[in-house]
């Protein structure tokens, strides 16, 4: 269910709630709302580990790729030991192990500048749901005090 679908629930028992005679407050049914908070808080931490599992999860590829390219490299380097007669094998071997760096250099830049961009969105939604609930819930209980108020 929507976070603000739970906050209009919540408002919703607080407005059915019965008002206590001779003063200005009103039952509701507690076990009812914590029951909707505790769906609340359900919701946002499979998003936050959504998240952290996608930055896990590319900082496992990228180590991968670090260690292939670590591994291709040392191979280069055999192989140009083994050819160091031939100068030109080893400047060649050389700089295609460059270039392989260089290449998992610029795929571990992409894949964490889209974990971050992703972490980023994600921590961006939660922010605006966070602020549309807390609207809702600072409504009700402006609502809670104008009645309150005006019973006074």
């Amino acid at each position: 269910m929507d976070i603000l679908a739970l906050v209009d629930r919540i408002e919703e028992l607080v407005d059915d709630g019965r008002d206590v005679p001779l003063s200005s407050r009103r039952m509701v049914d507690a076990e009812k709302i914590y029951e909707i908070i505790d769906e609340i808080r359900a919701q946002y931490p499979d998003e936050l580990k959504q998240a952290r599992w996608i930055v896990k999860e590319r900082q496992e590829m990228l180590e991968e790729a670090e260690k292939e390219a670590n591994r291709i490299l040392e191979e280069s380097r055999d192989r140009a030991q083994a050819l160091a007669g031939e100068q030109e094998i080893v400047i060649l071997a050389e700089q295609q192990a460059a270039d392989i760096l260089d290449s998992a250099r610029g795929r571990e830049r992409e894949i964490r500048l889209g974990a971050e961009d992703y972490a980023d969105e994600m921590l961006a939604n939660l922010e605006v749901n966070l602020g549309k609930l807390l609207t809702a819930v600072q409504r009700g209980r402006d609502r809670l005090q104008g009645k309150t108020n005006q019973q006074r």
